[in-house]
């Protein structure tokens, strides 16, 4: 894909969205398990997906992570990170790809779909290892973590990202679109 002023320009514009989404509306969603916190940062990069195809969306992904992992989740250092990245992209990834097969409404639902599973079932393993070293517990508490906290916080994290990202990018393209025009 070539990245032209003008794109890299509009990329810049949902990284910094998805930035300014990320540092003032986060909330934890499990009470339990406060280190998973809920906040829309990863829509920007889903339309990101949609309107420029998938590696534009992952680059929309790793800004907006690289700058968290360094203010607002400094504490979790570069597991925190890590996870972050593999989650938003591997849902960005697939939700691309899917979309870029068939740029329809149904797509975009069938994308998202598939990208949210993909991230559900690839955060249980990614979970199972990094979490016993970032809040050192044994694997067995992990397990109840990740049954009781992970896979409930994706599913509801995909859910209103997904939702989100249906109601939003076409208006968001539309005026990108115009605004380079």
């Amino acid at each position: 894909m070539r990245y032209t002023t003008e794109r890299i320009v509009k990329l810049a514009i949902l990284s910094s969205l998805g930035l300014v989404l990320m540092f003032f509306v986060r909330f934890p969603v499990i009470p339990t398990a406060s280190f998973l916190e809920y906040e829309p940062g990863d829509v920007p990069a889903l339309v990101a997906s949609f309107l420029y195809g998938p590696s534009s969306g992952l680059l929309v992904t790793a800004v907006i992570v690289i700058v968290q992992a360094l203010t607002v989740s400094a504490g979790s250092s570069w597991i925190g990170a890590l996870m972050h990245f593999a989650a938003t992209g591997s849902m960005v990834l697939v939700a691309g790809v899917v979309y870029r097969r068939n740029p329809t409404f149904k797509g975009a639902l069938m994308g998202l779909f598939l990208g949210s599973c993909t991230m559900i079932v690839l955060m249980v393993p990614l979970n199972f290892i990094f979490t016993s070293m970032f809040l050192d517990l044994p694997k067995e508490a992990v397990k109840e973590i990740i049954i009781t906290a992970v896979i409930p916080f994706n599913v509801f994290k995909t859910a209103v990202n997904s939702t989100l990202t249906i109601l939003l990018y076409k208006n968001v393209g539309r005026i990108l679109i115009h605004w380079g025009a």
